[in-house]
């Protein structure tokens, strides 16, 4: 009760100061002797009832020291984020994306020159080897295979003539000898007769080897003949078509490619790893992917190889590993985009836990912070195993269903900061 009599004297004191004269000394304008009096305005309710103002500023003063103080004397008790230990299986893996291709295809081209009159497939069939597939048109070719007949039989037709000259040159030679015997002809006319004899039997041997070129040319244009039809070389799936109906191919410089028949019973799956990773790759690991367009369903196979030659894209070195997977339900496609795993390390059931738990201890030391029955973090001592980028193996010191910190709570975190934040109360 004192202390609110002194607050209300205060307060009239306060009201009995604020009614008093100013009066203000203009010397420049008037006369020492006059003065003008200012009388402060106040408020009628202040003025009747000054206690009840009294009491009303002195509580919200109250008040507002009790929030600035409960504020900072009272901060909520520090939580932690936690991570659970738990078991399952951890993989240490190295990413890359890639694409199918078949394993096996052959490009089929056009050996002729000539307009492309028949194509019998489409992208999508099934061929089986030996299958017409296209035909180009062969009239020079037949053309040409013709006229080759004609010129062979035409020198057969003289091999025949000198063959029958080559009996009549051997019966002059004969009965030129017989003469010669009995001294009843001249030397001449036996040495006629022999030269013909020779000549005759070495002209026929010349046709006979005109009709073995022209055989072998004959033939050539025959095989030629029969590349106007196209056939399928092995068994497959048409996967690309090249050229239509109509088009004319030149075949004289370079061979076109009417189409692409690709075995898809095995697909071979092409990555590019960076030069950070290659080293961890070897022929022979786990490595398993999943398409773009089915996450889901899991493909297991084996790094075939790493090619020596890198390929530099935008400044980065790249090095292609291949490997291959069966096909057998035809759900992968040429040209899908395929999500890689490659498996370096592995463990099966074991203990892990997020990355962000454990904390170095010292050189080669690990260690987490556990909570005690007062919810302090305190640190336990744990040996690590393998990890993959997320979660680490725990081979001792924790056991399944342990709790352990992260970090501590973000609001609790900010609240330090913005008392941090607050200006320091004093000279400095």
């Amino acid at each position: 009760m004192a202390a609110w009599h002194s607050a209300v004297r205060a307060f009239n004191f306060e009201l009995a100061i604020s009614s008093l004269h100013i009066s203000c000394n203009i010397s420049r304008y008037i006369p020492h002797h006059h003065y003008w009096s200012v009388e402060l305005p106040m408020p009628r309710w202040i003025r009747r009832f000054p206690k009840t103002v009294l009491f009303v500023v002195v509580l919200i003063v109250c008040l507002l020291f009790a929030g600035w103080r409960w504020g900072f004397s009272s901060a909520p008790a520090t939580q932690w984020e936690t991570a659970t230990v738990e078991r399952g299986d951890v993989e240490e893996l190295v990413t890359a994306l890639g694409t199918l291709e078949p394993g096996d295809y052959v490009d089929v081209g056009a050996q002729v020159s000539g307009q492309l009159t028949h194509l019998y497939v489409d992208v999508g069939d099934s061929v089986e080897e030996g299958q017409l597939l296209a035909e180009i048109d062969a009239s020079v070719q037949q053309t040409q295979v013709d006229a080759g007949l004609a010129e062979l039989e035409a020198l057969r037709a003289q091999l025949e003539q000198r063959q029958a000259e080559l009996n009549l040159a051997e019966l002059q030679y004969q009965r030129q000898q017989r003469l010669r015997d009995a001294n009843a002809t001249s030397e001449d006319a036996f040495q006629s007769a022999e030269s013909n004899l020779a000549i005759t039997g070495a002209q026929i041997k010349v046709l006979q080897a005109q009709i073995r070129q022209k055989q072998a040319s004959v033939e050539g244009d025959q095989a030629t003949l029969g590349y106007a039809k196209i056939y399928a070389p092995r068994s497959g799936t048409v996967v690309s078509l090249d050229a239509r109906e109509g088009q004319t191919l030149n075949a004289n410089q370079t061979t076109p490619t009417l189409m692409r028949i690709a075995d898809l019973s095995v697909m071979t799956i092409s990555t590019e790893v960076s030069e950070a990773d290659v080293h961890r790759l070897s022929a022979g690991m786990p490595v398993y992917f999943n398409t773009l367009g089915n996450e889901t369903v899991r493909y297991d196979s084996e790094l075939r190889q790493v090619l020596p030659t890198p390929e530099v894209v935008n400044n980065v070195v790249l090095y292609t590993a291949e490997f291959d997977v069966a096909n057998d339900n035809g759900q992968l496609m040429s040209g899908m985009t395929a999500q890689v795993f490659f498996v370096v390390n592995s463990a099966r059931d074991v203990l892990s836990l997020p990355m962000a738990a454990v904390k170095r201890a010292g050189r080669g030391a690990w260690k987490v912070q556990v909570l005690d029955s007062k919810g302090e973090p305190q640190d336990q001592p744990v040996k690590i195993g393998i990890d993959n980028r997320v979660r680490i193996v725990i081979d001792e010191g924790l056991e399944e269903g342990d709790v352990v910190t992260l970090s501590q709570a973000s609001s609790n975190v900010a609240l330090k900061k913005n008392k941090d934040s607050l200006p320091r109360q004093g000279r400095f």
